[in-house]
Parts: structure tokens; sequence; C-alpha cells
């Protein structure tokens, strides 16, 4: 989940209301901003744990003081702090892949080491495997997600204080038709989508005990308000279906002075039409509502996906990013790829994802699903071929083909390796004190 919140979490400042065909307008214009794909970046969710015994609950003023001397590097990625306590890093927009790693990397050095002077260190991990959703954030948005989702269960909190994520960004594609083409890119995204829930799944514990998924990430977003996390209909072009996806679903709050009301049920547009509760709605309080929506895709002018768990490793996040931009920039790798798993499309559907057959699958078999690990095998060939046409280095092209061979190639996951652990003694647990899974 990204806190990327217009004006920060304050009651907004008065401006004039803004009118149903002007929201649609606004809409259409800032969805899919075109043009050929020139630019990448990675938003990197941690969580942050003891580095001796990741087990135990990190206190809330050690919490604290890691944010303090977090914020205090010169980092090139924007810092900002989630609800539970994780820690995520967004990148500028990058002029390539590379510059991407690069800057990403550097940053992160930066991070890892001021954390290690707290004797705290960033796990990458889907889903914190030991510790049940603790938020120590206390903005009205915090508030306000939190009395909304505690309706529909206990994976609203989960979500929003346990899971972490690696989130592509990219440009939303060209205008005209074509493997480039935005409609094209849209399309590509919410059948891909499934693949990289399937090949990087790694959460396969929470709680101290296995679930039986292994993204359980990916099973609290679908169990979330299905209003706020579906994919928007795909019987619509992507401008025409998100403008309706956002002004038809429900707001999640209405801010103000003091607590943020929490209607239910109040559609952005019946917002416009009725003025209730209290006021109507303008431009930022529309720019406010499209934050507090989940897709799998999200289109902010570039394309945010957002479906892949966070990985092991120092740099771990490397190997999705590299793969997902090789699939979608490079115009060959991009024709090849939407073609060889447009059939997936019949297993999904006519559902909305995560929250069909497919997306269920890939959360639940990651590559043991048979069509999945065809699928990746074949996105993980097209992406080896790619990345040296779009100026990887070495290392990054090593990455990948270690990846590939570790566990595509053998029809694993990152969560195969936890659930390995069960079997390997009790000091390997993740409910152990000397567990391994950070």
């Amino acid at each position: 989940m990204s806190s990327d919140t217009p004006g920060g979490h304050g009651p907004p400042a008065p401006a004039p209301p803004i009118g149903e065909g002007e929201a649609e307008d606004l809409l259409r214009g800032i969805c899919f901003k075109t043009g050929p794909p020139r630019t990448v970046g990675v938003e990197l969710e941690w969580l942050l744990h003891d580095r001796e015994h990741p087990h135990r609950p990190v206190p809330p003023h050690l919490l604290e003081a890691a944010a303090t001397a977090v914020r205090a590097l010169p980092l090139s990625a924007a810092l900002t702090f989630e609800p539970g306590g994780q820690l995520e890093l967004s990148s500028r927009p990058a002029a390539s892949l590379m510059a991407c790693v690069d800057d990403t990397a550097a940053d992160l050095i930066a991070v890892r080491a001021a954390l290690a002077r707290l004797g705290l260190a960033p796990a990458g991990l889907g889903v914190d495997p030991w510790h049940t959703p603790r938020r120590v954030l206390r903005e009205p948005r915090y508030e306000a997600m939190e009395s909304a989702f505690d309706r529909r269960g206990p994976a609203g909190r989960a979500m929003m204080c346990t899971t972490a994520s690696v989130q592509v960004c990219l440009d939303a594609g060209e205008e005209e038709p074509g493997p480039l083409g935005y409609a094209r890119r849209w399309q590509l995204a919410h059948v891909l989508g499934a693949v990289l829930v399937a090949a990087f799944a790694n959460s396969p514990f929470q709680r101290g005990a296995p679930t039986p998924w292994r993204s359980t990430r990916q099973s609290l977003w679908a169990d979330l308000d299905a209003s706020r996390t579906l994919a928007p209909s795909g019987a619509l072009p992507p401008r025409d279906a998100w403008t309706a996806h956002v002004l038809d679903t429900p707001v999640l709050c209405v801010r103000g002075e003091g607590p943020w009301a929490v209607p239910e049920g109040l559609a952005f547009r019946d917002w416009i039409r009725s003025g209730l509760p209290g006021r109507r709605p303008d431009r930022g309080d529309l720019d406010y509502h499209i934050t507090t929506l989940f897709p799998p895709v999200r289109p902010r002018g570039h394309l945010e996906l957002r479906m892949i768990d966070a990985q092991p490793g120092d740099d771990g996040w490397i190997v999705p990013l590299a793969v997902t931009t090789a699939l979608f920039d490079d115009p060959e790798a991009a024709e090849t790829v939407y073609r060889a798993v447009k059939p997936l499309a019949e297993t999904a559907g006519a559902s909305a994802a995560p929250r069909n057959p497919l997306w269920t699958a890939a959360a639940r078999d990651g590559l043991t699903d048979p069509e999945l690990r065809q699928a990746a095998a074949v996105c993980f060939a097209l992406a080896l071929e790619a990345l040296p046409r779009i100026g990887a280095s070495r290392a990054v092209v090593d990455a990948v083909a270690g990846f590939h061979d570790r566990y595509v190639a053998r029809g694993r996951c990152p969560a195969d390796d936890l659930r390995d652990l069960l079997t390997s003694g009790p000091a390997h647990r993740p409910d152990h004190p000397k567990g391994t899974l950070s």
C-alpha cells in the first residue's frame, strides 16, 4: 500500500466543488498519459525486524528512532512509513532500468547501514510471518481506513500493518495500437500480473503458522473490500473503465477537522450529486479518493503494478523489476509475451482480478500450477533475451537467470523455500527465536 496522499494527511483547503462532467474529464485526462515508454520506477516496501531476534516485535520508540535516522539520509528516493512501521522507498522516474537499479541500490545501502546501527534490518517478506497487526501511525487517514476495513473483517488491518511489496512503475504506453500501445499494456498487466504473483510469491506464513497460500499477501488483498481492490471492468476501453471505476467506488473517508467521516456505500459520483455528508467534493477530494483505491494495476498517468510480494535478500527486488520492465518495454518481448499469456485470460474467466480463478491459483499454488509454470518459463526466457537490448548489466541478467534456475525451471517460488524450513528442524521454524525467515 502506498501512502501517496496529495496534500498530506490533514483536512483539505477550501476549494470550489467539482462537477460530475469535470471529474470525468479529469480522470480521462490523467489516468493514461501516453507516449513512447521511456521511464521506469520502483516502490519497495520493507518490514523492519530486530536483526538478532526477528520474531520479537520492534518497540515503537525504536521504530521512531529508525524513521528519524532514515529521514536524515540524502536519499534519491522518496521515503515514507506505512501504518505498521513498514519502510517504503519510492524511486524517482528513471530514464532506464539500470538508472533505476543503481539509484535504488545506492539508497538501500545507506538505509541498511542506518538501520543496522539501531539493531534493525529490512526484511523482504510479503507478510510478516510472526507478528499480529499493530498500527503505529495515528494519522486521520489510517484511523478512517481501519474503521472502514474493519466492517469487512480482519484482512484490512493485516494488509495495512503486516504486508510489503515490490511495485513496478512503467509508462502507460503509446496512444496508437501495437505492442507498446497503452490499451495493450493495460490488458497485458492484468493477465501477466497473475504470473508475477505466482513466480514471486513470498508470504506463506502469518502469525507464526503456515497458511494455505504461497502469497498470503495477495490473499489478503483479494479478501479486502472488493470495490476498492478489484480491477476495473474489462468490458470498457481503459480510460472509460477507470473513470467509471473511480466515480462508482464508495468513498472511504471524507477529510475534515477532527475525526474524518467514514460513510458506508457512498459512491464518489453520488457524493458529487448529493453533497452529503456535509459538503460537496472538490478536485483535492477526487485526487485523494484515487489514493484509496488499490487495484492490482493502478493507472496514475503511468502504470503501477502492485501485485508482487517483497523479495528475499538484499537485491531480490531487482529480479521482478528487471523481468517486468523487459517484458513491457522491449517491443519484441512485449508482442511475444502478449500472445503467450493471452490464453490465461480463459482461465481467469469473466471475474475481475484478483478475485478470479487465475489469480486465486497464482496466490495459492504459485508455480506448482502447470499453466502458470509454463507461462512463467516463457516470460523469463523472453526477459532474458530482452534485457541486454534494454541495456541491462551482466549482473542484472545473471540475477534473473539465477532466479529462473532456482525457481522457475523447477516450478518453485520463494515461498517454497520458506515452507521447506518447516521440515528443517525446530530451529528454522518461523516461531523459533533463531528462525531464518528474515
